[in-house]
């Protein structure tokens, strides 16, 4: 996964698509390559998460080889237009009027200046990895399909030509990947189910990695589950509240749903495991048990990642 140059992360929203991609982006930094991190929006999650302050269009960077962004369409516009030697005054004016316009009338516009803007740092070999914190999943396929609904709209000119070598690159398998990002439940893996598929027949964008993320460990071998399936029988359940107190119950009770809550998970990541294509390796995250997130927890998931790709963190 690391030897590509565009990772766009995706996921359903809850899964910790934000904290993977900051993750992935620290691996790829401690692995040596120049790494750019782009948050799609400006929640401000990424900063949050390095806990710095906002990011903005311009890249900063936020530890070595590793530097964050926020993108910015109109920003973004403005690049392309210097791009095509177009000059601008001011705030654009009345080209962002008609940009506002065409933006909210023909698909793929906005979608084409986010992916533009990547595709051309990796084109210009300004960094070596580019993680993309991408749409959730009911909008990331729109987002990843943009270069070719615009293709089908423009047939000839410099857009056209532009659009081209977005597309083949976003279409190159050995450059451009898509990394899914679920929890084992029953929703997330439903949602990565269908966007295995979506991506491959609507965007034409090879699925770099699926990611399960906040697996539970297995605290309890099948032994300890015996005995403490014994202990909560009535009789032994009193008795063990008055050795070890009016407590212990209540252990034994939450000792039951963290076996449950697992097993149950279990079985959704069996059904992934089915949908997920030959010569794609899942990557399974375990929770980070942290009192607030920040960047040691961020190194935790980078560790854990690191681990499953086999490369020192």
């Amino acid at each position: 996964m690391l030897d590509r140059r565009l990772l766009f992360v995706t996921g359903k929203g809850g899964v910790g698509k934000t904290s993977v991609a900051a993750a992935l982006a620290l691996v790829g930094a401690a692995q040596g390559k120049r790494t750019l991190l782009c948050e799609n929006d400006e929640k401000g999650d990424l900063a949050r998460a390095f806990e710095t302050g906002p990011l903005e269009y311009r890249p900063r960077e936020l530890l070595p080889n590793l530097s964050a962004m926020t993108m910015d369409t109109e920003q973004s516009l403005k690049e392309y237009l210097r791009e095509l030697r177009i000059p601008l005054v001011g705030r654009i004016g009345p080209v962002a009027r008609v940009f506002d316009f065409v933006a909210h009338a023909a698909p793929g516009v906005r979608e084409i200046l986010t992916v533009g803007k990547l595709a051309f740092e990796v084109r210009e070999n300004h960094y070596d990895l580019v993680v993309v914190d991408a749409p959730a999943t009911g909008h990331v396929v729109g987002q990843l399909a943009s270069p070719e609904a615009i293709r089908e709209v423009v047939h000839v000119g410099v857009v056209r030509s532009q659009v081209q070598w977005i597309l083949e690159m976003l279409q190159d398998p050995a450059t451009t990947g898509a990394v899914i990002v679920t929890t084992p439940e029953e929703m997330p893996v439903n949602e990565t189910i269908e966007l295995i598929e979506r991506l491959d027949v609507e965007a034409h964008v090879d699925l770099a990695a699926v990611v399960v993320n906040q697996l539970l460990p297995e605290l309890f071998t099948s032994r300890e589950e015996a005995l403490f399936d014994r202990l909560r029988r009535p009789a032994m359940t009193k008795r063990l509240a008055q050795q070890a107190g009016p407590g212990a119950p209540a252990v034994l009770d939450a000792a039951a749903l963290a076996i449950a809550r697992r097993r149950a998970r279990v079985e959704h990541v069996e059904r992934l495991m089915q949908a997920i294509p030959a010569g794609v390796e899942p990557l399974f995250v375990p929770f980070v048990f942290a009192r607030r997130r920040g960047v040691r927890s961020l190194r935790q998931l980078a560790d854990a990642i690191s681990a499953e790709l086999g490369v020192e963190p």
